[in-house]
C-alpha cells in the first residue's frame, strides 16, 4: 500500500564503489545507475466524444457512379470543435455508414494525440534526471575498503550495505520523508 508514494523519492542517480572482480590489481571501481520510479498506469485510453463537440454536415458525394450521385447527400464532413480535427468521408453509399467511419477517424486521431501527450510526460520525467556522473548522485553505496551507505539528501548513513542491497531501504526512505 502507498508503494509509489514511498518510493518516488528513490528516483535519481546511485553510485556504487567496490573492488572490481575483473581487475587483477583489486582496484576500486565506481559504477553509476540512474533509477526512475514511475507509477503504474493503465495502458487503456478511453476516448469519449460528446455530441455537442461535433459539427456534422452532409454533402453530395460527387464523382462518377450510379443514380444516387449528386442527388443524395451521403458524404459526411465532421469536425471535432475542441481540437479542430476535421474529416471528410464519402466511402459508403449511405450517410449513417459514412458518419460511423468519420467518428472512428476522429477517435483515432484523438487517441494519437493522447498517446503523444503521455509520451511527452514520460520524456519530461527522464529529462529532469541528472547525469550519471560524479556529484549528481543521491545515494552512495561503498563496499570497499569500508562498508557505508550514505544518502546525500538527508545525510543518513548506515553500514549495512548488504541489507540495503537486499532491499531493506525503509530507514533510507523514512529519512527522506522527514
Amino acid at each position: 500500500e502507498y508503494a509509489y508514494g514511498f518510493l518516488k523519492k528513490e528516483s535519481g542517480v546511485f553510485r556504487l564503489i567496490r573492488n572490481s572482480p575483473f581487475n587483477a590489481g583489486d582496484a576500486r571501481h565506481t559504477s553509476f545507475a540512474a533509477i526512475s520510479v514511475m507509477p503504474e498506469v493503465s495502458d487503456e485510453i478511453e476516448i469519449k466524444i460528446d455530441e455537442k463537440d461535433l459539427e456534422t454536415t452532409a454533402q453530395l458525394s460527387g464523382g462518377s457512379g450510379g443514380q444516387n450521385v449528386n442527388k443524395v447527400a451521403s458524404a459526411i464532413r465532421m469536425k471535432h470543435i475542441p481540437t479542430g480535427i476535421s474529416v471528410f468521408v464519402r466511402n459508403e453509399r449511405d450517410q449513417l455508414a459514412n458518419r460511423k467511419i468519420a467518428l472512428k477517424l476522429i477517435k483515432s486521431k484523438l487517441y494519437e494525440i493522447e498517446l503523444k501527450k503521455r509520451q511527452e510526460e514520460k520524456d519530461k520525467l527522464f529529462n529532469n534526471m541528472k547525469d550519471n556522473a560524479f556529484g549528481s548522485q543521491i545515494r552512495t553505496l561503498t563496499m570497499s575498503p569500508y562498508q557505508l551507505v550514505k544518502d546525500h539528501r538527508s545525510n543518513f548513513e548506515t553500514n549495512s550495505v548488504d541489507k540495503v542491497l537486499d532491499g531493506d531501504i525503509f530507514n533510507l526512505i523514512k529519512s527522506n520523508l522527514k
